[in-house]
C-alpha cells in the first residue's frame, strides 16, 4: 500500500482476528484507461478557449518555471534577503523583477547568438500541441555549425555573458604628484562584442531611451 501507492485500489476490510481485501476493479480499469495519457480541464468553454489552445496555455508554465529558476539560480539569486523591514524586501523583489525583464529582452534580442529558437513562439503555435516537439532546421543547423548566420560562435547565455566581461573602463593618470592627470579609458570592443551591441540596439523599444542611445 504504502511503497507502490496502490491503497486506492483496494478496499480492505480489518476486524478482530480478520483481515479481508478486495480489488475496486472499476476504479482500476478507469486508470488503465488513461495511463500514460494526461488530462487538462478547464472551465472556460469551447468557444473560448479550445481544445488545442489549452494545451498550449498548460505547456506556458513552464515559461513561469523557468523565471522562477532563473530568480532563484545564480542568474539573480533572489536568496538570502537581507532586509528585515517590509518596505526594503519590497525593493529588492522589485528590482530582481526588472533585472528578470532586462534579461527577458535581452534573450530575445540576442537570440542570434544562442542556442535558442528564434521562431519557437511562432512554430508552437502552428504545431499540433500534442504531438512530440521535433527540433526546426534553424536549430539543428545552429547545432551542427555552432555558428550564428553571420558567421559568429554561438554560446549559452552564461558565456554570451562572460564574454563581455572583457569590456572594462579604466582610469588612466599621467605624471606624478600636482601634474597628474586622470582620464577614463574604455577597452575596444572585439566584432563578437560589437554584434552583441548591434542586436541589443536593433530592439531597444522597452530599453530606456538614455540607455539605448
Amino acid at each position: 500500500m504504502n511503497k507502490y501507492k496502490v491503497a486506492k485500489h483496494f478496499a480492505l476490510n480489518i476486524t478482530d482476528g480478520c483481515l479481508a481485501w478486495s480489488r475496486k476493479q472499476q476504479n482500476i480499469d478507469r486508470e488503465k484507461a488513461l495511463d500514460g495519457i494526461y488530462v487538462i480541464r478547464t472551465s472556460e468553454t469551447a468557444e473560448a478557449l479550445s481544445a488545442p489552445d489549452a494545451v498550449r496555455a498548460y505547456k506556458r508554465l513552464g515559461n513561469v518555471e523557468k523565471a522562477f529558476r532563473t530568480f532563484k539560480g545564480v542568474d539573480l539569486r533572489v536568496r538570502p534577503i537581507h532586509h528585515h523591514l517590509e518596505e526594503r524586501v519590497r525593493a529588492h523583489i522589485f528590482l530582481c523583477m526588472l533585472a528578470y525583464y532586462v534579461e527577458w529582452h535581452m534573450r530575445q534580442a540576442l537570440a542570434p547568438l544562442l542556442y535558442a529558437d528564434e521562431a519557437l513562439d511562432d512554430n508552437r503555435a502552428a504545431r499540433d500541441p500534442v504531438a512530440k516537439a521535433l527540433p526546426s532546421s534553424a536549430v539543428r543547423n545552429k547545432c551542427a555549425t555552432k555558428e550564428s548566420s553571420d558567421g559568429m560562435p554561438l554560446r549559452r547565455w552564461d558565456g554570451l555573458i562572460g564574454s563581455l566581461s572583457t569590456l572594462v573602463r579604466n582610469t588612466c593618470r599621467v605624471g606624478e604628484s600636482k601634474t597628474a592627470v586622470r582620464f577614463k579609458r574604455d577597452t575596444e570592443p572585439d566584432a563578437y562584442q560589437n554584434r552583441v551591441f548591434e542586436l541589443l540596439a536593433q530592439d531597444a523599444s522597452w530599453w530606456p531611451n538614455k540607455c539605448a542611445q
